[in-house]
């Protein structure tokens, strides 16, 4: 959705399209539905949006195909519409699945440092260096995405590990340490 809605802002910032800043408005109130939803369990997730969030994309949804026909075809803003109409179909099954996202925002944010530090990662040294980075930066995002603040959990960790079994790993995840 966070896509979707860049489109409709890009729109209405360079030609101030009343059409498209509605669009923004009606994307922001699924947004709106999402922040009350943050937080909870899936099935709780779920139930609020079906309850709220359902009715707004629904409407959305009927609300963009109903404005394509009214502008012309070629028009930045047709564009976008299309764009968000194609992309709706494969949003939907989120209104029914607590565990997923209305966007894929968090996973970008997650990846961005990698992207930055791309020409750096040519000198890691190896294949195995490289690998060895890619484990370090999946157990530190993880640590961040489970509330915790990495370098406490991976300093507890290492100090821990050497001792614990190897069937119990699960332990020692982020998810465990946040529980502490």
């Amino acid at each position: 959705m966070a896509h979707i809605r860049r489109k409709f802002v890009d729109v209405h910032k360079s030609q101030s399209s009343a059409i498209a800043g509605e669009a923004v408005l009606r994307i922001a109130k699924l947004y709106g539905v999402e922040k009350q939803a943050r937080g909870r369990p899936p099935d709780e997730r779920v139930k609020i949006r079906r309850e709220k969030a359902k009715p707004v994309f629904d409407d959305l949804e009927a609300w963009l195909a109903a404005q394509l026909p009214k502008i012309s075809g070629k028009s930045p803003l047709a564009g976008a519409i299309r764009y968000a109409l194609t992309r709706m179909k494969r949003l939907r099954p989120y209104l029914e699945n607590g565990f997923l996202e209305l966007d894929n925002n968090t996973a970008e944010r997650s990846m961005r440092p990698i992207a930055l530090g791309r020409k750096n990662y040519l000198f890691m040294g190896s294949e195995r260096g490289g690998k060895s980075a890619a484990i370090a930066y999946t157990l530190i995002e993880t640590a961040k995405l489970s509330g915790v603040d990495p370098q406490a959990w991976l300093t507890d960790t290492l100090t821990r590990i050497a001792d614990h079994k190897i069937t119990k790993l699960d332990e020692l995840m982020p998810w465990r340490y946040a529980q502490h």
